[in-house]
């Protein structure tokens, strides 16, 4: 026996059928695309996100903020160095 486990417990059953099924009826490119903007709209919601918590610094430090969020602290401290000289944590 399966036990289904929803993927949203605030979704009723059949409109999660539902979704799973027109996932399933994309073509790649469709859903390449769909993928993609959830990226972007992801990016500028953090983006968004630290330009409120940092008004004042300037964009290469917004940049730099972003990229500690998204790839981690060591992987960015290693891409961007300069990211020590903000203090950035």
């Amino acid at each position: 026996m399966c036990v289904r486990v929803p993927l949203a417990f605030d979704t009723p059953e059949d409109v999660e059928r539902r979704q799973i099924e027109r996932w399933r009826a994309m073509s790649p490119a469709e859903k390449a695309g769909l993928v993609s903007s959830l990226t972007s709209a992801t990016f500028a919601l953090a983006l968004a996100g630290v330009r409120h918590r940092h008004p004042s610094a300037t964009a290469q430090e917004h940049f730099l903020r972003l990229a500690v969020i998204t790839l981690g602290d060591e992987l960015a401290r290693r891409a961007y160095p300069e990211i020590d000289q903000l203090g950035i944590a």
